[in-house]
Protein backbone atom coordinates (compact mmCIF):
# COMPACT_ATOMS: atom_id res chain seq x y z
CA UNK A 1 0.00 0.00 0.00
CA UNK A 2 2.45 2.46 -0.62
CA UNK A 3 1.82 3.83 -4.08
CA UNK A 4 -1.35 5.06 -4.11
CA UNK A 5 -1.93 3.67 -7.32
CA UNK A 6 -3.02 0.28 -7.34
CA UNK A 7 -3.36 -2.37 -5.00
CA UNK A 8 -0.20 -1.96 -3.05
CA UNK A 9 -0.26 1.44 -1.88
CA UNK A 10 -0.81 1.89 -4.91
CA UNK A 11 -4.41 0.23 -5.44
CA UNK A 12 -4.92 1.57 -1.88
CA UNK A 13 -3.64 5.10 -2.38
CA UNK A 14 -6.50 5.16 -5.24
CA UNK A 15 -8.55 4.91 -1.90
CA UNK A 16 -5.32 6.80 -0.05
CA UNK A 17 -3.03 10.14 0.26
CA UNK A 18 -1.73 15.31 1.57
CA UNK A 19 -3.88 18.40 0.58
CA UNK A 20 -1.87 20.80 -1.14
CA UNK A 21 1.44 20.37 0.25
CA UNK A 22 3.35 17.56 -1.72
CA UNK A 23 6.32 15.50 0.27
CA UNK A 24 9.88 16.05 -0.47
CA UNK A 25 12.42 13.34 1.52
CA UNK A 26 13.99 16.47 3.07
CA UNK A 27 10.83 17.37 5.18
CA UNK A 28 10.18 13.71 6.26
CA UNK A 29 12.48 14.12 9.32
CA UNK A 30 10.47 17.64 10.30
CA UNK A 31 6.88 15.97 10.37
CA UNK A 32 8.33 12.84 11.95
CA UNK A 33 9.70 15.29 14.79
CA UNK A 34 6.27 17.43 14.97
CA UNK A 35 4.42 13.71 14.65
CA UNK A 36 6.41 11.98 17.64
CA UNK A 37 6.15 15.23 19.71
CA UNK A 38 2.53 15.03 20.41
CA UNK A 39 2.09 11.58 21.25
CA UNK A 40 1.08 11.51 24.79
CA UNK A 41 3.38 9.89 28.11
CA UNK A 42 2.12 6.48 28.30
CA UNK A 43 2.29 5.67 31.92
CA UNK A 44 -0.97 4.74 32.39
CA UNK A 45 -0.94 2.72 29.55
CA UNK A 46 -2.45 -0.86 30.02
CA UNK A 47 0.03 -3.66 30.34
CA UNK A 48 1.88 -4.83 26.85
CA UNK A 49 0.92 -8.24 25.32
CA UNK A 50 2.98 -10.37 27.12
CA UNK A 51 5.75 -11.48 24.50
CA UNK A 52 6.46 -7.66 24.26
CA UNK A 53 7.36 -8.05 20.22
CA UNK A 54 6.05 -5.58 17.66
CA UNK A 55 5.38 -7.78 15.04
CA UNK A 56 5.29 -5.46 11.51
CA UNK A 57 4.64 -5.99 8.09
CA UNK A 58 6.55 -4.30 5.56
CA UNK A 59 7.54 -4.57 1.83
CA UNK A 60 11.60 -5.46 1.50
CA UNK A 61 12.19 -3.14 -2.09
CA UNK A 62 9.89 -0.15 -1.59
CA UNK A 63 11.55 2.80 -0.90
CA UNK A 64 11.40 5.72 0.00
CA UNK A 65 8.56 3.61 2.29
CA UNK A 66 10.56 0.33 3.41
CA UNK A 67 13.59 -2.01 2.24
CA UNK A 68 15.15 -4.75 4.08
CA UNK A 69 18.24 -2.74 4.58
CA UNK A 70 15.58 -0.36 6.94
CA UNK A 71 16.45 2.54 5.46
CA UNK A 72 13.14 3.58 4.64
CA UNK A 73 10.96 6.14 6.70
CA UNK A 74 8.37 3.49 8.07
CA UNK A 75 11.07 1.56 8.95
CA UNK A 76 12.30 4.16 11.60
CA UNK A 77 8.52 4.44 11.98
CA UNK A 78 8.28 1.31 13.80
CA UNK A 79 11.79 0.96 14.86
CA UNK A 80 10.54 4.49 16.93
CA UNK A 81 7.04 2.76 18.11
CA UNK A 82 8.85 -0.47 19.13
CA UNK A 83 11.49 1.83 20.91
CA UNK A 84 8.81 3.79 22.82
CA UNK A 85 6.62 0.88 23.92
CA UNK A 86 10.08 -0.79 25.19
CA UNK A 87 9.39 -3.69 22.59
CA UNK A 88 11.44 -5.84 20.51
CA UNK A 89 10.25 -5.42 16.64
CA UNK A 90 10.26 -8.27 13.93
CA UNK A 91 9.46 -8.02 10.50
CA UNK A 92 7.32 -9.64 7.78
CA UNK A 93 8.85 -9.29 4.48
CA UNK A 94 6.27 -9.35 1.57
CA UNK A 95 5.79 -7.54 -1.41
CA UNK A 96 2.78 -5.31 -1.65
CA UNK A 97 0.90 -7.09 -4.42
CA UNK A 98 -1.98 -9.08 -4.36
CA UNK A 99 -2.07 -11.25 -1.96
CA UNK A 100 -0.18 -9.17 0.49
CA UNK A 101 -2.82 -8.84 3.63
CA UNK A 102 -3.23 -12.42 3.37
CA UNK A 103 0.13 -13.67 4.12
CA UNK A 104 1.29 -11.11 6.28
CA UNK A 105 -1.51 -9.61 9.03
CA UNK A 106 -4.19 -12.51 8.44
CA UNK A 107 -1.54 -15.43 8.10
CA UNK A 108 -1.30 -17.54 10.79
CA UNK A 109 2.13 -19.13 12.22
CA UNK A 110 1.60 -22.78 11.96
CA UNK A 111 0.77 -24.40 15.34
CA UNK A 112 0.40 -20.88 16.99
CA UNK A 113 -2.25 -18.86 17.68
CA UNK A 114 -0.35 -15.85 16.40
CA UNK A 115 0.03 -14.54 13.04
CA UNK A 116 2.71 -13.56 11.00
CA UNK A 117 2.48 -9.76 11.77
CA UNK A 118 0.13 -7.35 13.86
CA UNK A 119 0.89 -3.82 12.21
CA UNK A 120 1.11 -3.01 8.48
CA UNK A 121 2.23 0.02 7.31
CA UNK A 122 1.36 2.49 4.67
CA UNK A 123 -2.37 1.63 4.05
CA UNK A 124 -5.13 4.15 3.04
CA UNK A 125 -7.25 5.40 5.81
CA UNK A 126 -10.31 3.67 4.16
CA UNK A 127 -7.91 0.49 3.98
CA UNK A 128 -11.07 -1.92 4.24
CA UNK A 129 -9.43 -5.59 5.06
CA UNK A 130 -8.36 -4.39 8.30
CA UNK A 131 -8.92 -1.34 11.28
CA UNK A 132 -6.69 1.70 10.26
CA UNK A 133 -5.59 3.86 13.08
CA UNK A 134 -5.26 7.60 12.70
CA UNK A 135 -3.32 8.92 9.91
CA UNK A 136 0.45 9.26 10.12
CA UNK A 137 1.23 11.26 6.71
CA UNK A 138 -0.75 12.74 4.03
CA UNK A 139 0.60 13.54 -0.01
CA UNK A 140 -0.86 14.16 -2.68
CA UNK A 141 0.12 12.56 -6.66
CA UNK A 142 3.01 14.53 -8.17
CA UNK A 143 4.18 14.60 -11.99
CA UNK A 144 7.89 14.17 -12.53
CA UNK A 145 9.90 15.34 -15.59
CA UNK A 146 13.38 15.80 -16.83
CA UNK A 147 14.67 19.62 -16.75
CA UNK A 148 16.01 20.47 -19.39
CA UNK A 149 14.01 18.55 -22.11
CA UNK A 150 11.07 21.74 -22.82
CA UNK A 151 9.45 20.94 -19.91
CA UNK A 152 11.24 23.97 -17.04
CA UNK A 153 8.09 26.26 -16.97
CA UNK A 154 5.61 23.94 -16.08
CA UNK A 155 4.40 24.57 -12.64
CA UNK A 156 1.16 22.12 -12.54
CA UNK A 157 -0.77 20.13 -15.17
CA UNK A 158 -2.92 22.81 -16.69
CA UNK A 159 0.42 23.97 -17.96
CA UNK A 160 1.33 20.27 -19.66
CA UNK A 161 -2.14 20.75 -21.47
CA UNK A 162 -0.76 24.41 -22.78
CA UNK A 163 2.03 22.91 -24.96
CA UNK A 164 2.23 23.10 -28.76
CA UNK A 165 -0.24 20.28 -29.74
CA UNK A 166 1.65 18.58 -31.42
CA UNK A 167 4.64 18.29 -29.14
CA UNK A 168 1.90 17.34 -26.49
CA UNK A 169 0.43 14.63 -28.77
CA UNK A 170 4.03 13.55 -28.89
CA UNK A 171 4.82 12.89 -25.18
CA UNK A 172 5.07 9.32 -23.56
CA UNK A 173 3.54 9.84 -19.97
CA UNK A 174 4.07 7.09 -17.49
CA UNK A 175 0.72 6.27 -15.04
CA UNK A 176 0.00 3.47 -12.84
CA UNK A 177 -3.14 1.51 -13.63
CA UNK A 178 -6.12 2.48 -11.39
CA UNK A 179 -4.68 5.95 -10.26
CA UNK A 180 -6.77 9.25 -9.96
CA UNK A 181 -4.07 10.71 -12.67
CA UNK A 182 -5.15 8.19 -15.20
CA UNK A 183 -8.66 10.09 -15.18
CA UNK A 184 -7.22 13.29 -15.54
CA UNK A 185 -5.20 11.70 -18.38
CA UNK A 186 -8.38 10.18 -19.91
CA UNK A 187 -10.84 13.16 -19.57
CA UNK A 188 -8.16 15.42 -21.22
CA UNK A 189 -7.88 13.38 -24.18
CA UNK A 190 -4.56 11.96 -23.81
CA UNK A 191 -5.38 8.29 -23.18
CA UNK A 192 -2.79 7.58 -26.19
CA UNK A 193 -0.24 9.20 -24.90
CA UNK A 194 -0.64 7.28 -21.88
CA UNK A 195 2.39 4.53 -20.70
CA UNK A 196 0.70 1.87 -18.57
CA UNK A 197 2.31 0.30 -15.68
CA UNK A 198 1.19 -2.17 -13.32
CA UNK A 199 0.88 -2.28 -9.55
CA UNK A 200 0.81 -5.95 -9.03
CA UNK A 201 3.30 -7.41 -11.94
CA UNK A 202 4.28 -10.76 -9.25
CA UNK A 203 8.06 -9.95 -9.30
CA UNK A 204 9.30 -8.96 -6.07
CA UNK A 205 12.44 -7.14 -8.07
CA UNK A 206 10.66 -4.52 -9.36
CA UNK A 207 8.93 -1.61 -7.03
CA UNK A 208 7.39 1.37 -8.19
CA UNK A 209 10.48 3.88 -8.17
CA UNK A 210 11.41 2.25 -11.33
CA UNK A 211 9.10 4.55 -13.33
CA UNK A 212 11.13 7.89 -12.09
CA UNK A 213 14.31 5.93 -11.73
CA UNK A 214 15.06 4.53 -14.57
CA UNK A 215 12.30 5.24 -17.64
CA UNK A 216 12.28 8.75 -16.78
CA UNK A 217 15.74 9.57 -16.16
CA UNK A 218 16.58 7.16 -19.39
CA UNK A 219 13.48 9.09 -21.96
CA UNK A 220 11.69 5.90 -22.20
CA UNK A 221 8.76 8.08 -21.03
CA UNK A 222 8.60 11.81 -21.39
CA UNK A 223 6.42 12.61 -17.95
CA UNK A 224 6.23 10.38 -14.87
CA UNK A 225 2.77 10.68 -13.00
CA UNK A 226 3.25 9.33 -9.42
CA UNK A 227 2.87 9.43 -5.95
CA UNK A 228 4.45 11.98 -4.77
CA UNK A 229 6.62 10.75 -1.35
CA UNK A 230 8.31 8.44 -5.00
CA UNK A 231 8.56 11.22 -7.23
CA UNK A 232 10.29 13.24 -4.67
CA UNK A 233 12.95 10.92 -3.72
CA UNK A 234 13.98 9.85 -6.57
CA UNK A 235 13.98 13.29 -8.09
CA UNK A 236 16.66 14.12 -5.50
CA UNK A 237 18.16 10.89 -5.68
CA UNK A 238 18.72 10.81 -9.81
CA UNK A 239 22.14 11.76 -11.38
CA UNK A 240 19.54 13.31 -13.74
CA UNK A 241 17.84 16.71 -13.05
CA UNK A 242 14.81 15.78 -12.30
CA UNK A 243 11.79 17.85 -11.54
CA UNK A 244 8.78 16.69 -9.59
CA UNK A 245 5.62 18.85 -9.03
CA UNK A 246 2.96 18.20 -7.16
CA UNK A 247 -0.70 17.51 -7.98
CA UNK A 248 -3.92 19.49 -6.61
CA UNK A 249 -7.21 17.42 -6.21
CA UNK A 250 -9.58 19.25 -8.51
CA UNK A 251 -14.33 18.94 -8.19
CA UNK A 252 -14.86 15.15 -8.50
CA UNK A 253 -10.87 13.90 -9.09
CA UNK A 254 -9.01 13.68 -5.65
CA UNK A 255 -4.87 13.46 -5.88
CA UNK A 256 -4.24 14.00 -1.95
CA UNK A 257 -4.69 10.88 0.70
CA UNK A 258 -3.98 10.00 3.99
CA UNK A 259 -2.08 7.45 5.18
CA UNK A 260 -2.39 5.09 8.24
CA UNK A 261 -1.62 1.66 10.07
CA UNK A 262 -3.18 -1.50 9.64
CA UNK A 263 -4.22 -3.34 12.41
CA UNK A 264 -6.65 -6.85 12.84
CA UNK A 265 -10.24 -5.96 13.39
CA UNK A 266 -11.24 -6.81 16.72
CA UNK A 267 -7.98 -5.96 18.23
CA UNK A 268 -8.82 -2.84 19.82
CA UNK A 269 -6.38 -2.77 22.61
CA UNK A 270 -3.43 -2.54 20.30
CA UNK A 271 -5.23 -0.20 17.62
CA UNK A 272 -5.58 2.24 20.59
CA UNK A 273 -1.86 1.50 21.70
CA UNK A 274 -0.60 2.52 18.51
CA UNK A 275 -2.52 5.35 18.10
Amino acid sequence: MKNPQGSGLADQISVIGRPAKFWRLGAVGALLVTAFAVIPAHAADPEPEQDKVLRVCQDPNNMPFSNRDLKGFENKIAELFAKDLGWKIEYTWYPQRMGYIRNTLKKKVPDSDKFECDLVTGVAVGFDMGATTQAYYHSTYAMAYVKGKGFDDIKSPDDLLKLDPTKLKSLKLGVFGRSPVVDWLLKNGLADQMVSYQTQTGDPDQYPGEIVEKDLASGKIDVAFVWGPIAGYFAKKSLVPIVAVPLKSQPNLRMDFSIAMGTRYGEKEFKDRID
